[in-house]
């Protein structure tokens, strides 16, 4: 049985999100368990293969980093993450606050050794059909050139365990795809990830460009999280245009309809291939445990597909692999504990 510890409260829904997509989970895999994490009578008998946590507190989506260290310390996503610290579940998953989300799970889980900082990575659709894995997506907002290393090692091994391609193919985003480009951090990224191919700890590509992504012509790319997180939300942005769009053509006059309904085949399909619903499920990369963040307004069909991610995850090592390659490309890793131990000091004063 692959165990997953889920923060039932969290998000901007909760119960009316998590239940209904924990129930379709545990129908579409027979081997998987749940630990349900929180509050409420209908967390108690829900599933013969599914554990009722309890918690007494609930991040909130607008709750300060420092609220959820230090004074929900009972809280449904705090005990989702004890459970996997405790090695009582495989991976936890949680809608909740991204920020404070990742603090809890850096003091919990601590990072792995070579590892400055946990990144934020999650697939993208693209136009070949597949998708493409982007980090950071937002947990880290200024970079060096070693924490794009490190998230190329992260992202190769969350790739490799989720696709069977055992060396994806790795680009650094930047303005054009010529190593003169670029600011100096992204120059020196660029230098440390041939050193990395070289080595033979990545497949790096080169330099890539924005339109790169949704073309597919990677498997990886990476970025900072302030670029990635705007990528992301651009990524979204499309999927609900297409569908307003769709909504507004059906809604002209009778001319239109028809038109929209000779069209609809197509657009209906691209618009299912862009859904980022079928996308959610962001990996917390360089934990000492599997922790996915699904999106905080995610329906049920969406969170049911970050529970999938974190259960593919889970079943296929991805924490083994990740320790695996960032041990083989230690060398070249220079993290730093600063940042560890600021949250470590947070947590408590």
């Amino acid at each position: 049985m692959t165990i997953l510890a889920v923060d039932c409260m969290g998000g901007d829904h909760g119960l009316a999100v998590t239940l209904p997509a924990c129930r379709s989970f545990l129908q579409a895999h027979p081997e998987a368990r749940l630990l349900l994490v929180g509050s409420g009578e209908a967390l108690q008998q829900f599933h013969p293969r599914a554990t009722h946590v309890p918690a007494s507190e609930v991040v909130a989506m607008d709750d300060a980093v420092e609220v959820a260290l230090r004074r929900k310390k009972d809280s449904s996503m705090r005990i989702a993450i004890q459970q996997v610290r405790d090695g009582k579940a495989d991976a936890a998953v949680s809608a909740g606050n991204t920020g404070a989300l990742m603090a809890l799970a850096r003091y919990l889980l601590k990072t792995l050794e070579g590892i400055d900082r946990p990144a934020i990575a999650s697939p993208l659709p693209n136009a070949k059909g597949s998708a493409t894995t982007v980090l950071d997506l937002g947990a880290n907002v200024d970079c060096t050139e070693q924490h794009l290393l490190q998230f190329a090692v992260m992202g190769s091994a969350l790739v490799a365990a989720l696709s069977g391609r055992d060396q994806p193919s790795v680009g650094l985003l930047n303005i054009g795809e010529e190593v003169i480009k670029g600011n100096e951090v992204i120059k020196r990224a660029g230098e440390l990830l041939r050193s990395a191919a070289a080595a033979g700890d990545l497949n790096f590509h080169g330099n890539v460009e924005g339109n790169d992504i949704f073309k597919g012509t990677t498997d990886i790319v990476v970025c900072d999280g302030f670029v990635g997180n705007v990528a992301l939300k651009t990524s979204e942005g499309l999927a609900s245009m297409i569908g307003g769009f769709l909504r507004e053509e059906f809604s002209r006059n009778p001319l239109t309809k028809v038109s929209a309904l000779l069209a609809y085949p197509v657009l209906s399909a691209f618009k299912k291939r862009v859904d980022y619903r079928r996308y959610n499920g962001a990996a917390l990369l360089g934990l000492r445990g599997l922790v996915f963040k699904s999106h905080g307004s995610a329906d049920a069909f969406a969170f049911e597909h970050a529970l999938a991610r974190a259960y593919d995850a889970a079943r296929n090592k991805l924490l083994d692999r990740v320790e695996t390659r960032i041990a083989h490309a230690r060398p070249l890793l220079a993290g730093s504990a600063a940042d560890a131990a600021s949250i470590e000091t947070l947590a408590s004063e």
